[in-house]
């Protein structure tokens, strides 16, 4: 789980940095910034899960 969590924190950091250089809109950076990596981050945690699952089998 702290994988997860150290990813999802760079990941928005990446996010807004990407969002707001696109955008030069600070908003659309921190809403990128939120959504995207927090929708990713729970199919990164259940990919791991399936992966380690699949990977035994």
């Amino acid at each position: 789980m702290k994988k997860t969590c150290s990813f999802a924190l760079v990941h928005m950091a990446v996010a807004f940095t990407v969002g707001f250089v696109m955008t030069g809109d600070f908003l659309v950076g921190s809403a990128l910034a939120l959504v995207e990596p927090a929708c990713n981050t729970v199919a990164y945690y259940f990919h791991e899960k399936w992966w380690g699952g699949a990977a035994v089998a």
